[in-house]
This record gives structure tokens, C-alpha cells and sequence, in this order.
């Protein structure tokens, strides 16, 4: 039990400047004795903190490497250059910040203009990149017999649920369908960055409201449903007088 207690109680070791030293070949820290700016970098004398052996490190930046970026938004792309380290890896599906908006990596080319999942900077001949904050989903609308293709914009965990009613352009729809790439769903939630196409569908008009008895419109003035009248007790027509005064 006291061991275990000791266990708990034993401060985590921090190492400062930790490496691998040359002499002991072990994982160290190492006091940094003295240090010069040499070319872009700087050279530092250190001591190894478990044999003291002393030697010098040669630290300096890595080159940098232009590479052509092609940044796809929507229907809209475009060509940048982007600087990066020569020895900085890129992979698919990572994500990066250019110009305020993230952009996700979906396509790595080589020198020799092959495909390739992973690679370090100087190694890449171009990258292609889609817009990862916001995405367009791709839409048809559908009024009567006639529909016509349209597109919104969203985020990618926006979800979007079949059957349910939306708004777009201005309008009210009704989402009759979601495609997901692997066919057409009547029902169920999708997120939008698994969307291929929604189809929204014109709503039905509202059935004809029925005539009502008078007896249900005095209930429809009481609980305010036709408006503000004081005394919901519908009044006789002439036609009406007439006869009952002629049963008389």
C-alpha cells in the first residue's frame, strides 16, 4: 500500500532540450552552455544531463518549397501558391487555413503527376483543396411538373431530414428526397457533406376550408379564431325574420 501511495507522489520527470545524445545514445535533457547565430540558424554547445558528454548541435530552419495550390469553392476554383517546409508532410483529408476559410486536401499529385495518399513538400507537384467551412449541396426543385436545378449553401454538419419542411430562396419546401450517393432516401437525417442531391418539392395547397354551421362559427368568435367580436351570437337575416314571423 505505501508503495503504492510513493507511486502516486512521484513528480513526473520534465526533461529540458531533450534528445538523443551521440555518446550514450540515450533520450536526455541537456543544458545549453553556449549558443551562436550561424546562417539562418544557430549553433548550441550542450552538455548531455545523464553522462555529460558536451557537443554541438547544428539547428537550422528548413528551406521552403512554393507549391501550387488549386482551391476549389463551389463552381468557383482558383491557383495559389503556397509556401511551406520542404520536409513538412502532407496528407489527404488535412485541413488548413488560407485566406479565413479552411480548405480540406482531396487530391496529392508527385513529380511524375501520380496520385499519391501522402508526401513530404518537396516531393509534390501540385494539391487540390475543397472548401471545408461551407459546402454547396446540390438541389432540384420541383414545382408541378416542371423543376429546375439550384444549389445552397451550409456548413458541413449542417443535417437535413426527408419529409420535412425547409426554407429556400425565399420560399417553403418541402424535402421529398435525399440522395447520398448510393441511392434515394424517403426518410432519415443526412448530414449535409454526405448529400449528393435534395429534392425539394413545391408543398400541396390546403384543402378548402369547409362551411361552418353556426353553431361553429359561435365557437370560432369565442375563442377568437375569426377576429375580435363582442358578441358572438349570429344575427338573423331578413330572409330568416320573414319566415318565422310567417309560422306565426
Amino acid at each position: 500500500m505505501d508503495e503504492e501511495v510513493d507511486l502516486l507522489e512521484e513528480e513526473e520527470e520534465v526533461l529540458h532540450n531533450a534528445m538523443v545524445c551521440p555518446s550514450c545514445d540515450e533520450f536526455e535533457g541537456h543544458d545549453i552552455l553556449a549558443s551562436k547565430p550561424k546562417g539562418t540558424g544557430h549553433d548550441h554547445k550542450v552538455r548531455c544531463q545523464g553522462c555529460n558528454h558536451v557537443y554541438t548541435v547544428h539547428l537550422r530552419p528548413p528551406r521552403a518549397v512554393e507549391i501550387p495550390f488549386m482551391l476549389t469553392d463551389g463552381p468557383d476554383s482558383q491557383m495559389v501558391s503556397l509556401e511551406l517546409d520542404a520536409d513538412e508532410v502532407l496528407d489527404l483529408d488535412d485541413v488548413f487555413e488560407d485566406g479565413g476559410m479552411l480548405w480540406r486536401v482531396t487530391h496529392l499529385e508527385d513529380p511524375n503527376g501520380h496520385s499519391i495518399t501522402s508526401g513530404e513538400a518537396e516531393h509534390i507537384r501540385r494539391v487540390v483543396a475543397l472548401r471545408e467551412d461551407l459546402i454547396r449541396v446540390r438541389v432540384t426543385l420541383t414545382i408541378g411538373e416542371r423543376s429546375r436545378p439550384d444549389h445552397m449553401v451550409c456548413s458541413p454538419d449542417t443535417n437535413f431530414s426527408a419529409g420535412t419542411m425547409i426554407e429556400h430562396g425565399g420560399r417553403t419546401w418541402i424535402l421529398r428526397a435525399i440522395h447520398t450517393g448510393r441511392g434515394r432516401t424517403l426518410r432519415g437525417t443526412v448530414q449535409a457533406n454526405r448529400i449528393v442531391r435534395m429534392y425539394l418539392h413545391q408543398p400541396p395547397a390546403p384543402e378548402p376550408t369547409r362551411p361552418m354551421s353556426g353553431r361553429e362559427r359561435r365557437q370560432a368568435w369565442k375563442e377568437g379564431r375569426l377576429g375580435f367580436n363582442p358578441n358572438p351570437t349570429e344575427p338573423r337575416t331578413n330572409e330568416a325574420q320573414g319566415k318565422r314571423r310567417g309560422r306565426r
